[in-house]
């Protein structure tokens, strides 16, 4: 089995990267719907998030209102200091003890599959090492902002500062492009995408089916 990280920056489109690749056939986690399941009521993250970041994160049914949470996250505390790394510290070692526990299980099933884990902060967490493969999405940093605009349904100056907040807690692009094996460049048409992704996704199954796959950290395979 090959493990795979796909990873990008806010609104590049590592979800839409993610479906194609699962309708090619690899099998598909998102690090964002674990994080989801875990912080459900009763479960031991949401119980350390409530007392990390208060009951005004709270829907009034009890679960955890997400943009509130992210506005508090990405806010500061009395000191001045952002508190995402506080919220990183609960949320990531349970969101990757899940995605090993989901590979292990995958690998059992089918030997040859491509496993394939989407996070937007792989690099940031530190779960790099337990892939054999990362593949970066990226797009133009306007489109970014544009997407993000529609998604959320706002206006466009607000995305952009949504945006640029974000990404202040993420790597920049060039780090990840230099960390990573493959590149996914998400600026043009869909279409473009999905052939990226068709080629890319062969290479992957040749290697899944390898005896031994390796990765070979740092390089970085770029694809037009």
């Amino acid at each position: 089995m090959l493990k795979v990280g796909l990873t990008g920056g806010i609104a590049s489109g590592k979800s839409v990267v993610g479906e194609m690749f699962l309708a090619l056939g690899a099998r598909l986690i998102q690090a964002d719907q674990i994080a989801h399941e875990l912080m459900q009521p009763g479960q031991p993250v949401y119980k350390a998030v409530v007392e990390n970041f208060g009951l005004q994160i709270l829907n009034p049914d009890g679960t955890v209102n997400r943009p509130k949470l992210a506005e508090a996250a990405f806010g500061k505390d009395d000191k001045g200091v952002s508190r995402i790394q506080q919220l990183n510290r609960i949320v990531h070692p349970a969101v990757i003890q899940r995605q090993n526990e989901w590979m292990k299980e995958i690998g059992k099933k089918e030997p040859q599959a491509v496993a394939i884990v989407e996070a937007a902060l792989i690099f940031e967490a530190g779960a790099a090492k337990g892939f054999d493969r990362l593949i970066v999405v990226t797009c133009k940093e306007e489109q970014r902002a544009e997407r993000l605009s529609a998604r959320l349904k706002i206006d466009l100056e607000t995305a952009r500062r949504e945006v640029a907040r974000r990404m202040a807690a993420q790597w920049p692009d060039t780090r990840k492009i230099k960390a990573a094996d493959d590149v996914i460049d998400n600026s043009g048409s869909l279409d473009n995408t999905e052939r990226q992704v068709r080629e890319l996704f062969h290479k992957l199954k040749e290697q899944a089916s390898a005896s031994k796959p390796s990765r070979k950290p740092r390089s970085v395979a770029r694809r037009a």
